[in-house]
């Protein structure tokens, strides 16, 4: 069985449920849709927008508890047999960030002839279609970085694998360690390298930085870190043991009001921000270790 549920209304707040569905609930949603509603009454550029996830049962009422204020009550609908989170993330289309275009099998020939770095992701339940601001915002700091040459480079909580394979495409020999919590999610990064002709990366299942392949390889000169508010504040001291001094350091996963917390975790480990990208309720910082802090 695959249940829809459907709610309605501005996208900044559904964008704050999608990541409750996706990522803070135990288990979470197979998959979560972001559209427009185009039969809405509205003009197009006010329109409201649907937020669609999947799931094998109604969400909880602990689950629901755990979403924002304001959201109305959703609908639900109980779907007929299909592979509905492939067709959920299939009707996603091309997104362009920064250098990087990303598309799935389906869209491949909307992008042919297309200039830019081109990265595969098929539909799958890995967070990391560069469909979510975090992820856009990531590649687009990841652009402004291409002209860097870091020795190493560490992605921590991969999920579909793009930022690393990013890294890939732009540095051709530097080590590339990429890990995550999930097992599932270090397959199918490892489907996706395979996907996009990458095999020199590194792949690994981890919490935080105490693994050995990352302990092993430190200091790195660049890390990512697209997880959460919360992680990113407790991983602070353990990811300044892990880079090198004037190291760059991107960070995403949270949202406009836990920006202050995240980078003051960050300053007080010794960086400072050099960038702020992604979108106002999604913001992605770039910072640098500063030189003394070896």
């Amino acid at each position: 069985m695959t249940v829809r549920t459907t709610w309605q209304g501005p996208r900044p707040l559904l964008e704050a449920a999608e990541q409750v569905l996706t990522e803070l609930i135990d288990p979470p949603v197979d998959a979560a849709s972001l559209v427009r509603d185009d039969d809405a009454s509205a003009e197009p550029e006010n329109a409201p927008w649907l937020l669609h996830t999947y799931a094998e049962e109604p969400l909880s009422a602990e689950a629901k508890a755990m979403l924002p204020q304001g959201l109305g009550e959703p609908t639900e609908e109980v779907l007929e047999e299909r592979d509905w989170v492939a067709h959920a993330l299939e009707g996603l289309g091309v997104i362009r960030a920064g250098m990087f275009i990303l598309f799935g099998s389906h869209d491949a020939d909307k992008v042919m002839g297309d200039e830019g770095i081109k990265l595969q992701i098929e539909a799958n339940r890995a967070f990391g279609t560069g469909h979510h601001p975090t992820t856009a915002g990531c590649l687009e700091a990841l652009t402004e970085l291409a002209g860097e040459q870091p020795a190493s480079i560490l992605d921590i909580g991969t999920g579909s694998g793009i930022l690393a394979l990013g890294a890939r495409k732009i540095w051709s020999n530097n080590p590339i360690i990429a890990t995550d919590i999930d097992p599932t999610s270090v397959d199918i990064a490892r489907e996706n390298a395979e996907i996009n002709g990458v095999t020199d990366v590194q792949w690994d299942v981890a919490a935080g930085t105490d693994a050995e392949l990352i302990q092993g390889q430190a200091p790195y000169q660049m890390v990512f870190a697209n997880i959460l508010a919360g992680p990113l504040v407790e991983l602070a001291p353990d990811i300044n043991q892990v880079i090198a001094p004037k190291g760059h350091l991107i960070l995403a996963g949270l949202l406009d009001e836990q920006e202050e917390r995240v980078q003051r975790a960050y300053e007080d480990e010794g960086f400072h921000l050099v960038r702020k990208g992604g979108t106002e309720r999604w913001p992605t910082l770039t910072l640098v270790k500063d030189a003394s802090n070896a």
